[in-house]
């Protein structure tokens, strides 16, 4: 989605069957251009954007962008709640345990759900989240050898 314009994060909306605002708009924009941004990065993004909007406002926003998925929550033990709108394809997250920075990670065997758990006790599953935690290159590199 980066790189969209507001008439085609417009249309998105529509299409999800969610009114047009101003703020669903640069909320949808904000967290295109930013994956993996949390809530108040989010919020700091769309006053630059359109001027004053309340955090709470911000958090409605996420949260009906959530439930059309138009856009992605995801939860790192520790971190706050993190957005992005790569939506759909099952995914997967590295998160550095230093920094906290977040990369993707396309699932192994390319096909959803990737894992499949040994019991699924009568759920039907959908979906599987998987969080690798190590170091990312960068904070390897400062802590030198």
């Amino acid at each position: 989605m980066t790189g969209d314009t507001h008439p085609e994060l417009a249309l998105r909306l529509r299409a999800a069957g969610l009114r047009v605002t101003a703020p669903r708009v640069a909320v949808l924009d904000e967290v295109g251009r930013h994956p993996h941004v949390d809530a108040d990065t989010v919020a700091s993004g769309v006053r630059a954007q359109i001027g004053s909007v309340s955090t709470q406002a911000v958090y409605d926003v996420l949260r009906a962008l959530t439930g059309v998925g138009l856009i992605r929550r995801i939860e790192p033990a520790g971190s706050p709640a993190r957005y992005e709108t790569r939506v759909g394809d099952n995914h997967h997250h590295l998160v550095c345990r230093s920094c906290g920075s977040i990369r993707d990670v396309d699932c192994a065997t390319g096909r959803t759900p990737c894992l499949t758990p040994d019991a699924d006790h009568g759920f039907l599953v959908d979906e599987a989240e998987v969080v690798y935690w190590g170091i990312c290159p960068s904070c390897r590199e400062s802590a030198g050898p």
